[in-house]
């Protein structure tokens, strides 16, 4: 093969050509091209979509700190972010509203929601996130693995403790019975914003990329480590 390149090139070419461009030319006809430049007949790699919804964004403030912080404001933040770095590895990833017209039999590989929990104090214990899964969604296993995924790589990521108290409004969450049932879904509540504010509000980045994580975990099919006994 790389003789007839050779002596195709020796013949399309010019003797003034061969001094100046030859070995320019086969180097570009022997070096692997990018992925991204298209092989004749081959079949296209599908984007893989991805839903983050942004917990209250566009609807209301959700909770309110003395300070003025809005749980919304910090949803959207956590969002956005999480959006920036789920596209940047090449996914095709939308930011939802809390009631985007787009929720409706809205198809994709995962669909997860990010809120916050109270700004009050309620006891030394209220502190961590919460997952819950969608089990309306077509496959419950597959619900199921979402939700592991993003409590494994969660905790792993940011340190948190996982609170054990999910709320009727995240099992029964609206945007749940709205999307696709082919859509996996989960919601996560990622820290209260009274003891966790310091990591919620400095550390967001941190924050995404917990959730982020959890995301890349269910959809690169990743190892969930088994939960150690008490």
């Amino acid at each position: 093969m790389v003789a007839i390149l050779v002596a195709t090139l020796f013949v399309s070419l010019t003797p003034n050509a061969l001094s100046g461009g030859l070995s320019e030319q086969l180097a570009v006809l022997l070096t692997a091209q990018p992925n991204s430049v298209a092989v004749p007949g081959a079949t296209p790699r599908p984007l893989i979509r991805i839903g983050i919804v942004a917990g209250h964004w566009g609807n209301d403030s959700g909770t309110v700190c003395e300070n003025g912080t809005t749980e919304a404001d910090v949803n959207l933040r956590i969002a956005t972010l999480v959006q920036q770095k789920l596209s940047a590895l090449g996914f095709e990833t939308d930011l939802l509203q809390e009631f985007d017209t787009r929720l409706a039999s809205y198809h994709a590989a995962v669909l997860v929601s990010i809120h916050n929990d109270s700004c009050k104090y309620i006891n030394d214990q209220a502190t961590g996130f919460k997952v819950a899964s969608a089990m309306s969604s077509r496959d419950s296993n597959l619900a199921n693995r979402l939700a592991g995924c993003l409590r494994d790589r969660y905790q792993r990521t940011t340190g948190l403790p996982l609170h054990n108290s999910v709320t009727n409004d995240m099992s029964l969450y609206h945007a749940f019975s709205e999307i696709d049932p082919g859509t996996t879904a989960g919601i996560i509540e990622t820290g209260f914003m009274k003891l966790d504010y310091d990591i919620l509000t400095n550390q967001t980045d941190l924050i995404a990329t917990g959730v982020a994580n959890g995301i890349l975990c269910f959809v690169n099919n990743e190892n969930i480590a088994p939960t150690p006994a008490p």
